[in-house]
């Protein structure tokens, strides 16, 4: 029965070409961006407007080059990025930096390094690096960003208060005291006004925040400081947009430093826009980043920008978000958002003039203090980062931007290191015996020695010693010391075993140099069958030897010693939970498909998992001693894909004397098939061929069998008992449900036993 594949590719509504010419896919596509794109690029510029104002500011920046990296950011990234809901702009995040540049080499040679940093970023994103910027610790970013927030908060207070702000922390820390003695009431009375309205702005009915809070902070301050006449600083342009347009300057000196200034800036830019696109695609549903064609988008706008006198432009969360949030579905809002911002700086450049500086300082200081996430400190306690995300914060601070985040990377790797090769030793005497047992956990690595030196020590000479190395990692010093450890401790009368766990084996140690395995290899030695990755024999032994000896070899050297605290619990009784009848089939194995382990399931097998009614002893005499004298807590039938004995069944071709007789009690089930059996429709509706049907329907007549019982049907009532079927689909390694009357999927939020009590008690009832 053909069906179509789960992983064909679906078109999505209105997608046909043919349902859509052309010139109707044109207009569908205009009146998407009039509907959606138009509003959502209107609110974004609303929110920008302030933004991009404050951010010169508090740069130390020309007010217009704010202004003008968020028209490029607009127009040029939003056109050329891989973003399509990214907003570009002057960004809080690279204030500090920015700021550190104009006081060490002057506005003009600032904008030659914004120019160049632009170039390094489309080189990014042609060379096909640009998630490489990605390998970058969470907790380095958000501490940087916090520390970047402090910063902004502290400059900025002493702006609010009517002064002036400091070039470091610390001196705008130590001066603040005096700054709040001399304060100048109204800019601090507007300032406050604006940090009022931004905190409870989200508090406000839906209907009021449709105008963005910033907004209405600095038009709301802006009003009273007219109305009142307030005698405070104000926003200064020397003349229009246009006006501001300059080139660059080459910088006369101190080149290494203008090269360093550079990359910091084209790091920490291409850091911030590809998270933000990272956080953006989160949002949506449309088409996923394009993170190489983001970083040629952010170059070429940081290129214009700083061409024509702007700031540095990066992907900014805050507007990509309302981008999303407003509606947006294309990149046209960001154009657009960019064009409203051209044309208020041309023709309304005199209301930005009236705008207190004040205002700006408390619109800023919120927007630092929300760099501040207690998330991202929350999330950093429980991940054990703290001390990265403390000391990261602290040199941003008190340092510099690109100090702060060399030292926090350089912690966080460290923290790294640490964690990835750390390795636990310990070692203990057995209860009740003389042997002692020595474990290995880890990565073992020369920086391991001294913890192996101080437990072998604790070991006493001359008794039996068990060692179990769960290691994924083993260089030679190590390998040294634990052998030369073995043959002291063997020299002085005592033995030493060996129990090797992890991956990294000591017989490999002398052969090659060291290398992490991968944790799947040790999962493919476990279920993998004898014939996969070991050269026609277990665990890479000699491909002459007998499979069977070797893998009762390799179980002795790995897993028995795992497995013998289990099975001690189990050695003088069985409480298995469920009695298990499936297939002779090699591939079936119950223990794995069903996850469990030594004493859980009562298992029998034979020829096509069959339950006869009269005539055999072996199922009968297990099936009673299971439920009446074990208290199995379940019966369970299990079939399978590809099965021979349906198979022959479903043709009629002769199997054998032997196995012709027995598949006589199969067939109720063919003939319960060929009448249309309801478990059979629905295996053949969900694509299975006839053999599966057959299979299926088999488990449905064993089921039935089942419950006929005497000694099951006593139990069901008595205590509880349930009896359900599973099919196991060898092709995609998946296990169904199949009840009496049909076929369902097994749900994998809820325990597989569980699953089948439930669904066997509601059909029982």
């Amino acid at each position: 029965m053909a069906t179509k594949s789960p992983n064909a590719p679906v078109s999505p509504p209105g997608s046909d070409p043919a349902a859509h010419p052309a010139g109707s896919g044109s207009r569908t596509r205009l009146t998407s961006i009039l509907r959606h794109d138009v509003p959502a690029s209107i609110v974004v510029f609303l929110v920008a407007l302030p933004l991009s104002l404050g951010i010169a500011i508090a740069s130390g920046a020309p007010v217009a080059a704010g202004l003008i990296a968020a028209v490029i950011g607009g127009i040029v990234a939003g056109a050329l990025g891989g973003s399509a809901l990214q907003v570009s702009g002057p960004a809080a995040g690279l204030t500090v930096i920015v700021a550190e540049s104009i006081h060490q080499f002057g506005w003009r040679v600032t904008c030659f390094i914004v120019v160049a940093a632009g170039v390094l970023q489309i080189l990014f994103g042609l060379s096909r690096i640009a998630r490489a910027a990605l390998a970058v610790a969470p907790v380095v970013v958000h501490a940087m960003l916090a520390g970047i927030g402090i910063t902004i908060a502290l400059q900025q207070l002493h702006v609010l208060l009517g002064g002036e702000s400091n070039s470091t922390a610390w001196n705008n820390i130590t001066e603040l005291p005096a700054q709040i003695v001399s304060l100048h009431g109204p800019a601090a009375v507007l300032g406050l006004l604006v940090i009022a309205i931004m905190l409870g702005w989200k508090y406000l009915p839906e209907r009021i925040k449709v105008v963005p809070g910033a907004l209405a902070a600095i038009v709301l301050a802006t009003t009273v400081s007219l109305v009142f006449s307030f005698d405070v600083k104000r926003v200064t342009l020397d003349g229009s947009l246009f006006d501001a347009i300059g080139l660059p300057e080459l910088p006369r000196s101190d080149w290494a430093g203008v090269a360093l200034m550079i990359l910091t800036f084209a790091l920490i830019a291409s850091v911030e826009s590809l998270l933000s696109a990272v956080a953006i695609d989160k949002m949506h549903t449309g088409p996923r980043a394009d993170f190489d064609r983001e970083m040629i988008g952010q170059g070429s706008a940081n290129v214009v920008s700083g061409l024509l006198g702007g700031l540095p432009v990066t992907g900014v969360i805050v507007r990509s978000s309302t981008n999303v949030a407003a509606g947006a579905r294309s990149r046209a809002s960001a154009v657009l958002h960019g064009v409203w911002l051209l044309v208020f700086s041309v023709a309304l450049v005199s209301l930005v003039e009236q705008i207190p500086l004040a205002a700006l300082a408390g619109l800023l200081i919120v927007i630092g203090v929300q760099l501040v996430k207690l998330a991202h400190i929350r999330l950093a306690h429980r991940t054990g980062d703290l001390l990265v995300y403390a000391v990261t914060l602290a040199a941003v601070v008190f340092l510099n931007l690109l100090e702060g985040v060399l030292i926090g990377l350089a912690l966080a790797f460290a923290l790294l290191i640490w964690r990835v090769v750390r390795v636990a030793v310990s070692a203990e005497q057995l209860g009740g015996t003389d042997r002692w047992l020595v474990r290995i956990d880890g990565s073992c690595t020369f920086l391991s020695l001294p913890k192996l030196s101080t437990t072998f020590a604790a070991v006493p000479a001359g008794v039996p010693v068990t060692v179990e190395m769960t290691v994924d990692f083993l260089d030679h010093a190590a390998y040294d010391a634990i052998t030369d450890w073995a043959r002291q401790h063997e020299s002085n009368g005592g033995t030493v075993d060996f129990v090797e766990i992890g991956t990294a084996r000591m017989a490999k140690a002398e052969e090659a140099p060291p290398a992490r395995s991968l944790g799947r290899v040790v999962l493919d030695d476990v279920l993998g069958p004898w014939r996969v990755g070991r050269n026609g024999s277990p665990n890479g032994s000699d491909t002459g030897a007998d499979p069977l000896v070797s893998g009762i070899a390799a179980y002795h050297r790995s897993s028995a010693h795992v497995m013998r605290p289990h099975l001690d619990e189990l050695r003088h009784k069985q409480d298995p939970d469920s009695f298990f009848l499936t297939c002779s089939d090699s591939r079936i194995v119950p223990n794995v498909i069903t996850n469990s382990g030594p004493g859980d399931l009562f298992t029998v097998r034979n020829v096509g998992n069959l339950v006869p009614e009269h005539g055999d002893a072996s199922v009968e005499a297990a099936l009673v001693f299971a439920v009446d004298r074990l208290a199995v807590r379940s019966v369970v039938v299990c079939g399978h894909s590809s099965c021979g004995a349906m198979g022959a069944l479903h043709s009629g071709e002769p199997a054998g004397p032997g196995i012709d007789r027995w598949l006589e009690y199969g067939r109720p089930s063919l003939e319960r098939y060929r009448a249309g059996h309801s478990v059979g429709r629905a295996a053949e509706a969900a694509g299975y061929g006839p053999v599966e049907q057959l299979s299926m329907v088999n488990i449905a007549v064993q089921l039935e069998n089942l419950r006929r019982h005497p000694a099951v049907a006593r139990a069901v009532e008595e205590r509880g008992l349930t009896v359900s079927g599973l099919f196991f689909d060898i092709a995609s390694a998946r296990v169904l449900e199949v009840r009496v009357d049909g076929i369902a999927p097994i749900e994998e939020n809820e325990p597989l036993m569980a699953q089948l009590h439930r669904e066997t008690a509601s059909a029982a009832g």
